[in-house]
This record gives C-alpha cells, sequence and structure tokens, in this order.
C-alpha cells in the first residue's frame, strides 16, 4: 500500500466536493472550514465543485471527477478534504484516473458516502485514505473545533508516529436540530451526552488491517471490481443518518445489509468488527442495533468491538484506512498500530 506524505504548516488543503452539493448551499459553513485551515498554519484550495449543487449531488459525474483528478494531479494540494458525504459519489467511479493518483499519492479524507471512494482508491490505487471528518460538517461547524476530533485528525495525517491506543472521548452528540441552510447554526448549541466508553459485543483479541466504512454506501460497490478484498482484515462498520437527517437510518435497513455482508461471505473471511456508534436513535433502538449485529454476525467468534468515535457521531477520530490495529476485550484496547502518512 502506499502512504501519502504527512501534512505540514504552510501545505495547501483542497477542498471538493464529490458527492452531495450542500456546500454551495451553506456558504457560512465553507467559509468557516476554510478559515479554520488557515487559523491552524494551511493554505486552501477550495475546487469548483464545493460550489455547486444540481440536486442530489454537486455536479455532473464528469465533473466531480475532474476536480477529483486534478486536486491529485496538482503539486501544491498535499491533502484533499471532502466537504461532505451524501448518496452519489459512486457515481464518478467511472471517470476517475486511478493511474493519477497512483502516481501522486496525497492524503485523501472523508466519511459516510465517500467509503465509495476510499474503497477504490484501496484498489485501484493502493493508496492508503483517511476516514475523518469533512469540510462543512466538522471542520466548518465552529473556528474552535472540538480538541477530540483536531487531536486525532492532527496525529493520523500530520505524524510518521502510530496513534497507538485510541481513548473515547469524554462525550458525545448526534444533535441535529440546527438546519444549517437556515443559519440556525450559528445560535444553537448541540446538545452532548456523557461518553461510557467501549463495549464489547463480543470479546476476543484481532490484529489486522483495517477497512471499511458506512455500511450503507459500501453496499453500492458490493460486486464491483471497486470491493475491497476483506480476508483477515479488520471490518469497520459505521451507520448513518435515515431519510429524516435528524434520524439514524431504518435499522430494518441495517438488518438487510448486515445480512448482505453475511451471505457475500465478509463474516467468514475477517478477523474483528469494529462498529462505531449507532447514529441518530433511541436508547431502546441502540439495544435492538447490537442486537441485529449480533444476530447477523451468529457462528463466529471473532471479537466485536461497538461504540467507537467514528463516522456519524461527533467528536470522531480520524482512521486510516489499510494500515494495522489491534482489538483487545481483555486490556479494553483498540489501537492504531501504524501510521498512515510518511
Amino acid at each position: 500500500m502506499i502512504k501519502p506524505k504527512r501534512l505540514q504548516r504552510g501545505d495547501t488543503v483542497a477542498f471538493v466536493a464529490p458527492s452531495a452539493g450542500l456546500a454551495a448551499l451553506v456558504p457560512h459553513r465553507l467559509g468557516r472550514a476554510r478559515l479554520l485551515f488557515e487559523k491552524l498554519g494551511y493554505k486552501v484550495k477550495i475546487y469548483p465543485s464545493a460550489k455547486k449543487n444540481i440536486g442530489f449531488s454537486s455536479d455532473t459525474p464528469e465533473k466531480r471527477a475532474e476536480d477529483i483528478n486534478n486536486a491529485f494531479l496538482d503539486k501544491d494540494v498535499k491533502a484533499i478534504i471532502c466537504t461532505i458525504g451524501g448518496n452519489s459519489a459512486h457515481q464518478i467511479l467511472e471517470n476517475i484516473d486511478f493511474d493519477i493518483i497512483k502516481k501522486n499519492p496525497k492524503i485523501f479524507c472523508g466519511y459516510s458516502d465517500i467509503t465509495t471512494l476510499h474503497f477504490a482508491f484501496h484498489k485501484k490505487s493502493n493508496l492508503i485514505t483517511f476516514y475523518g471528518p469533512t469540510a462543512i460538517a466538522e471542520f466548518g461547524e465552529t473556528l474552535n473545533l472540538e480538541e477530540y476530533t483536531l487531536d486525532y485528525f492532527s496525529k493520523a495525517v500530520g505524524s510518521t508516529q502510530a496513534i497507538g491506543k485510541v481513548l473515547p472521548s469524554a462525550k458525545w452528540t448526534d444533535s441535529k436540530k440546527a438546519d444549517w441552510t437556515k443559519k440556525e447554526d450559528l445560535r444553537i448549541k448541540r446538545e452532548y451526552k456523557k461518553n461510557q466508553g467501549f463495549e464489547w459485543l463480543k470479546p476476543g483479541k484481532a490484529e489486522g488491517v483495517i477497512m471499511g466504512g458506512c455500511i450503507t454506501s459500501m453496499m453500492h460497490t458490493k460486486g464491483t471490481e471497486y470491493f475491497p478484498d476483506f480476508t483477515n482484515k479488520i471490518l469497520l462498520l459505521e451507520t448513518p443518518e435515515g431519510e429524516d437527517f435528524r434520524k439514524g437510518e431504518s435499522l430494518a435497513n441495517i438488518d438487510g445489509y448486515l445480512a448482505d455482508l453475511r451471505i457475500l461471505g465478509i463474516f467468514k473471511k475477517i478477523k474483528g468488527i469494529i462498529f462505531g456508534r449507532g447514529f441518530g436513535y433511541t436508547g431502546k433502538e441502540i439495544n435492538n442495533l447490537k442486537n441485529i449485529i449480533l444476530f447477523n454476525t451468529r457462528g463466529y467468534n471473532f471479537p466485536i468491538l461497538y461504540g467507537v468515535d467514528v463516522g456519524h457521531t461527533d467528536p470522531k477520530i480520524t482512521l486510516p484506512l489499510g494500515i494495522k490495529v489491534t482489538i483487545d476485550s481483555s486490556k479494553n484496547i483498540f489501537s492504531i498500530d501504524e501510521s498512515g502518512v510518511i
């Protein structure tokens, strides 16, 4: 696997919108993300897709892919941050030049629907990528980004030292009461809950390369040339919002996607599962989610760690995909054992 060079102060960060065009509808958040990176000592280049919206996507598949290709070709750009996820990133795969990406490895960061691009870049370009914050969802939330999110982002993309043991956040939130398009986020504060820490749905110890992402998005690539080989991998899974952006994806759908992974034979190949905290669910629904996970992994004895700060809840870690990790229930440990950058 190819590791990109680490991000250093003075480097240029690019914002691209390979999926939804929400950034164009909330320019105050895109502007805040830019100011945050500049405050941290970086330069920012905003590509055309980040300022467009044509319905479900920021632009045509061809134009969105063009921004990705150009950002990788740009000698000044050292890191590429997606503005947000969506549901159409996989539309651009046939227009991506994977040789450009392979010959010009760079930090590529995003989550949710960006999962399909992580998979494709891993499979077709052998690139280590980063499952982490996006421009308008996290970096555009406030000029004083949550220390936990910023700390793990900096460790993941800015240091050649392995992150090591991942600590649970002190508090977390999945509150999305504010309508960004009405700038309600400027006055409505998010509500936080105390973090109860990691939970082991199945005990055990496993070491392996981590690969995965948002369970609803990864299914867009199943059966295609872009779907990774999960043999001996630690599988990362997390859940997004549903039709109502304030609530979680239907548990019936999550049950179905986990069943898909089961009949695809994925659970026969992997060594363990890391499951992010479910987004937008009640306490009862969280218990149902855990039971759904256990039901669909019945008959398998690999360890399952639930409640990691990754994906759609905040704050979140930035997780290099394609590198070695360890999970160990006896020591209550999840560790990232190598750096994703050089």
